[in-house]
Protein backbone atom coordinates (compact mmCIF):
# COMPACT_ATOMS: atom_id res chain seq x y z
CA UNK A 1 0.00 0.00 0.00
CA UNK A 2 0.93 3.32 -0.87
CA UNK A 3 2.89 5.30 2.07
CA UNK A 4 2.70 9.20 1.66
CA UNK A 5 1.20 12.36 3.46
CA UNK A 6 -2.10 13.47 2.58
CA UNK A 7 -1.91 15.75 -0.49
CA UNK A 8 -4.09 16.93 -3.49
CA UNK A 9 -5.20 15.63 -6.55
CA UNK A 10 -6.57 17.42 -9.74
CA UNK A 11 -6.77 15.04 -12.96
CA UNK A 12 -6.58 18.14 -15.83
CA UNK A 13 -9.40 19.89 -17.18
CA UNK A 14 -11.39 18.05 -20.64
CA UNK A 15 -9.89 17.99 -23.79
CA UNK A 16 -11.17 17.04 -27.23
CA UNK A 17 -10.56 14.06 -26.62
CA UNK A 18 -11.74 13.59 -23.39
CA UNK A 19 -15.36 14.82 -24.67
CA UNK A 20 -15.15 12.09 -27.49
CA UNK A 21 -14.29 9.30 -25.15
CA UNK A 22 -10.83 8.65 -26.74
CA UNK A 23 -8.11 7.55 -25.27
CA UNK A 24 -5.13 10.39 -24.98
CA UNK A 25 -2.32 8.99 -23.52
CA UNK A 26 0.92 11.05 -24.35
CA UNK A 27 -0.40 12.59 -27.25
CA UNK A 28 -0.58 16.10 -26.30
CA UNK A 29 -3.81 17.50 -26.20
CA UNK A 30 -4.63 20.68 -24.93
CA UNK A 31 -7.29 21.60 -22.90
CA UNK A 32 -10.62 22.81 -24.38
CA UNK A 33 -13.01 25.56 -23.46
CA UNK A 34 -14.88 23.25 -20.82
CA UNK A 35 -11.02 22.31 -19.74
CA UNK A 36 -10.35 25.67 -19.28
CA UNK A 37 -13.66 26.77 -17.20
CA UNK A 38 -12.86 23.43 -14.83
CA UNK A 39 -9.30 24.73 -13.81
CA UNK A 40 -11.19 27.70 -12.94
CA UNK A 41 -13.26 26.52 -10.82
CA UNK A 42 -11.16 24.22 -9.26
CA UNK A 43 -8.46 27.12 -8.62
CA UNK A 44 -11.70 28.54 -7.09
CA UNK A 45 -12.16 25.45 -5.04
CA UNK A 46 -8.88 25.13 -3.64
CA UNK A 47 -8.73 28.85 -2.18
CA UNK A 48 -8.18 28.56 0.76
CA UNK A 49 -7.05 24.98 1.84
CA UNK A 50 -3.68 26.15 2.32
CA UNK A 51 -2.14 24.57 -0.73
CA UNK A 52 1.93 24.95 -0.39
CA UNK A 53 3.58 23.53 -3.29
CA UNK A 54 1.69 23.00 -7.22
CA UNK A 55 3.57 19.81 -9.13
CA UNK A 56 2.25 19.02 -12.57
CA UNK A 57 2.70 16.65 -15.42
CA UNK A 58 4.38 18.25 -18.72
CA UNK A 59 2.01 17.79 -20.90
CA UNK A 60 0.25 20.82 -21.77
CA UNK A 61 -3.30 19.50 -20.39
CA UNK A 62 -1.85 19.20 -17.43
CA UNK A 63 0.28 22.31 -17.42
CA UNK A 64 -2.50 24.59 -18.40
CA UNK A 65 -4.50 23.50 -15.55
CA UNK A 66 -1.76 23.94 -12.99
CA UNK A 67 -1.04 27.24 -14.79
CA UNK A 68 -4.57 28.55 -13.96
CA UNK A 69 -4.50 27.41 -10.51
CA UNK A 70 -1.40 28.11 -9.68
CA UNK A 71 -1.97 32.03 -10.49
CA UNK A 72 -4.82 31.86 -8.49
CA UNK A 73 -3.25 30.84 -5.93
CA UNK A 74 -0.31 32.90 -6.27
CA UNK A 75 2.41 29.94 -6.72
CA UNK A 76 4.84 28.77 -9.20
CA UNK A 77 3.99 25.31 -10.93
CA UNK A 78 6.94 22.88 -10.56
CA UNK A 79 7.29 20.26 -13.65
CA UNK A 80 7.58 16.32 -12.97
CA UNK A 81 8.36 14.79 -15.85
CA UNK A 82 7.30 11.26 -14.62
CA UNK A 83 3.95 12.66 -13.42
CA UNK A 84 3.35 12.18 -17.46
CA UNK A 85 0.47 10.31 -18.77
CA UNK A 86 1.03 6.39 -19.83
CA UNK A 87 1.70 5.70 -23.51
CA UNK A 88 -1.26 3.94 -24.97
CA UNK A 89 0.83 3.00 -28.07
CA UNK A 90 -1.23 2.29 -30.68
CA UNK A 91 -4.47 2.51 -28.54
CA UNK A 92 -3.17 6.57 -28.76
CA UNK A 93 -6.27 8.38 -30.60
CA UNK A 94 -8.48 5.32 -30.59
CA UNK A 95 -11.73 4.82 -28.39
CA UNK A 96 -11.53 3.56 -24.96
CA UNK A 97 -12.99 -0.09 -24.90
CA UNK A 98 -12.56 -2.96 -23.33
CA UNK A 99 -8.84 -3.37 -23.63
CA UNK A 100 -8.56 -0.68 -21.15
CA UNK A 101 -9.84 -3.38 -18.39
CA UNK A 102 -7.48 -6.23 -19.79
CA UNK A 103 -4.32 -3.21 -19.18
CA UNK A 104 -5.25 -2.58 -15.90
CA UNK A 105 -5.21 -6.22 -14.97
CA UNK A 106 -2.38 -7.23 -16.71
CA UNK A 107 -3.61 -9.37 -19.15
CA UNK A 108 -2.53 -7.48 -22.41
CA UNK A 109 -0.63 -4.33 -23.20
CA UNK A 110 -1.51 -2.49 -26.28
CA UNK A 111 1.47 -2.51 -29.12
CA UNK A 112 3.74 0.64 -28.02
CA UNK A 113 2.11 1.05 -24.46
CA UNK A 114 3.52 1.63 -20.88
CA UNK A 115 2.55 -1.71 -18.99
CA UNK A 116 0.10 -0.96 -16.08
CA UNK A 117 2.47 -2.21 -13.42
CA UNK A 118 5.15 -0.37 -15.10
CA UNK A 119 3.16 3.17 -14.83
CA UNK A 120 2.64 2.39 -11.06
CA UNK A 121 5.96 2.28 -10.15
CA UNK A 122 6.91 5.09 -12.35
CA UNK A 123 3.35 7.22 -10.33
CA UNK A 124 4.41 6.00 -7.03
CA UNK A 125 8.41 7.61 -7.75
CA UNK A 126 7.02 10.53 -9.21
CA UNK A 127 4.53 11.19 -6.27
CA UNK A 128 7.35 11.14 -3.58
CA UNK A 129 9.19 13.26 -5.57
CA UNK A 130 6.24 15.45 -5.71
CA UNK A 131 5.22 15.45 -1.83
CA UNK A 132 9.22 15.83 -0.87
CA UNK A 133 7.99 19.76 -1.67
CA UNK A 134 6.64 21.64 1.06
CA UNK A 135 3.01 20.79 2.20
CA UNK A 136 0.28 20.68 1.35
CA UNK A 137 1.25 19.13 -2.73
CA UNK A 138 -1.46 19.98 -5.36
CA UNK A 139 -0.59 16.98 -7.86
CA UNK A 140 -1.95 17.83 -11.29
CA UNK A 141 -1.78 15.10 -13.70
CA UNK A 142 -3.97 12.28 -15.64
CA UNK A 143 -6.25 9.81 -15.18
CA UNK A 144 -4.74 6.84 -16.19
CA UNK A 145 -1.78 7.74 -13.50
CA UNK A 146 -4.51 8.58 -10.60
CA UNK A 147 -5.44 5.23 -11.46
CA UNK A 148 -2.85 3.73 -10.73
CA UNK A 149 -2.07 5.85 -7.50
CA UNK A 150 -5.27 4.45 -6.45
CA UNK A 151 -4.23 0.75 -7.53
CA UNK A 152 -0.91 1.39 -4.94
CA UNK A 153 -3.71 3.05 -1.91
CA UNK A 154 -5.40 -0.16 -1.95
CA UNK A 155 -8.36 1.17 -3.70
CA UNK A 156 -10.35 0.57 -7.33
CA UNK A 157 -8.42 1.40 -10.14
CA UNK A 158 -11.32 1.03 -12.19
CA UNK A 159 -12.79 4.30 -11.39
CA UNK A 160 -12.54 6.98 -13.97
CA UNK A 161 -11.45 10.50 -12.40
CA UNK A 162 -13.05 13.53 -13.28
CA UNK A 163 -11.68 15.87 -15.47
CA UNK A 164 -10.91 19.19 -13.43
CA UNK A 165 -12.38 17.92 -10.07
CA UNK A 166 -9.93 18.49 -7.08
CA UNK A 167 -9.78 15.32 -4.68
CA UNK A 168 -7.91 15.15 -1.12
CA UNK A 169 -6.28 12.08 -0.57
CA UNK A 170 -5.61 11.03 2.65
CA UNK A 171 -3.68 8.18 3.92
CA UNK A 172 -5.42 5.65 6.55
CA UNK A 173 -5.61 6.68 10.57
CA UNK A 174 -5.78 4.13 13.14
CA UNK A 175 -9.43 4.77 13.18
CA UNK A 176 -9.53 3.75 9.42
CA UNK A 177 -7.72 1.57 7.42
CA UNK A 178 -8.00 2.74 3.62
CA UNK A 179 -6.96 6.28 2.10
CA UNK A 180 -9.96 8.10 1.98
CA UNK A 181 -10.83 10.56 -1.38
CA UNK A 182 -13.00 13.44 -0.87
Amino acid sequence: MLAAPAFWFLRHGETDWNARNLSQGSVDIPLNDVGIAQAHRAAAALAGVGIASIVSSPLRRARATADIVAAALALPTAIEPDLREVAFGVQEGQDMGAWFADWIHGRSTPEGAEPFAALRARAVTALARALARPAPVLVVAHGALFRALRAEMGLSPEVRTPNGEPLFCRPPTAADSAWTLH
